[in-house]
């Protein structure tokens, strides 16, 4: 094993209701552990548990089988750091309220440790992963002085694509006032951000299993809706000649900027453009930043590497997802930069590097 060896993987959902999770099966489990056995560290990039599909208790008894692997893997010598994303905000629940206890809690800046008491879900997570060491950060983590990694949730905000997501993320911003100067910093994002999050994990916890997950499931049949093949039936074609007005309806109540064009390309470049929105706002500019949340991995073979490199020059890398999501394939899924079992390695120096541990 080589200690010094990073493994960063991110947006595994353990726990979705409709079994794409693949770490919960075998087949895809063993080429992680295998490669796991080169690493020292393994980075969970946030949304490790898919904790809007259901109750806590069903996404980590999910996660049970899959941790316990992974730690085994590791060993006592090897690390597993964590950090949370949108759909597992709540692993920082316990951690967030201690803070704000506090009489003057310190800055979150681009990584605070992440602590746990006994019952917490980070806790039972910690014991799952054992005999690997666990520890926590958030919002992001630095993994050499030149590579910093982050979900990328925060990118919600300045998305271009009125997804489902980026609309409560909108209606927020107006609730808390965050103006078109702000955000400048964690707090900032949170302020906006985490009302949503919380109202969606409430709802997660008491709602009938089989409709808890319809907010995922609204935004792929929109997607498909606009987007996918097929013949352009009456209601779709009055969707999409209706779609530049809802746009425009969008904008003039100020939960945008929105554009109108919906397509594979643009949602890739709405991502890259809120994530560079970011790295700007976050002062994160450094050699390379990673980040996950839109699970679309890359820079691909084919992208146009000038669009994964922010004005200051940070190049971008996204990490991928661990989930299979067959809208999103198009029509050659083997080569799809969605397609599930990214993971980037880092070394001691030279850039990191993006690879799939599921094409073998």
């Amino acid at each position: 094993m080589d200690s010094s060896s990073t493994l960063v993987i991110s947006d595994l959902h353990l726990g979705k209701h409709d079994a794409a999770d693949v770490l919960r099966r075998g087949a895809a489990r063993e080429p992680l552990l295998h490669a796991l056995g080169d690493h020292g560290r393994l980075v969970i990039l946030g949304d490790l548990l898919e904790l809007r599909h259901g109750p806590l208790r069903e996404a980590l008894q999910a996660a049970t089988g899959p941790l316990h692997a992974v730690g085994q893997a590791l060993g006592p010598d090897g690390e597993v750091v964590i950090t949370a994303g949108n759909h597992d905000h709540y692993l920082v629940h316990g951690w967030s309220e201690r803070r704000a206890a506090g009489a003057s809690p310190p800055a979150l800046g681009l990584e605070s440790e992440v602590d746990w008491v006994a019952g917490e879900p980070l806790a039972h997570i910690a014991e799952l992963l054992s005999p690997a060491r666990v520890r926590v950060t958030y919002p992001g983590v630095w993994l050499r002085d030149d590579v910093y990694a982050i979900h990328g949730h925060y990118l919600d905000l300045h998305m271009t694509v009125p997804t489902l997501e980026r609309l409560g993320a909108g209606l927020m911003r107006r609730v808390v006032d965050l103006d078109d100067a702000r955000p400048t910093c964690a707090e900032d994002y949170e302020a906006a951000l985490v009302p949503l999050y919380a109202s969606i994990h409430a709802i997660a916890q008491l709602a009938e299993p089989t409709r808890s997950h319809m907010l995922h499931g609204g935004s792929v049949r929109g997607w498909n809706a606009l987007t996918g093949p097929g013949r352009r039936t009456l209601r779709r074609r009055a969707i999409t000649m209706a779609w530049p007005l809802a746009v425009a309806g969008l904008n003039r109540a100020r939960l945008g900027p929105f554009r109108p064009e919906l397509s594979g390309p643009e949602l890739r470049r709405a991502g890259l453009r809120a994530m560079s929105e970011v790295v700007a706002r976050l002062g994160a500019e450094t050699g390379h930043v990673l980040f996950g949340h839109t699970h679309r991995a890359g820079p691909a073979p084919a992208d146009d590497p000038a669009e994964w490199c922010t004005v200051a020059g940070t190049r971008l890398i996204n990490t991928g997802c661990w989930v299979d999501e067959p809208s999103f394939l198009g029509p050659d899924p083997a080569r799809s930069p969605y397609r599930a079992g990214f993971g980037v390695l880092i070394d001691d120096d030279g850039p990191p590097r993006l690879v799939n541990l599921l094409d073998g």
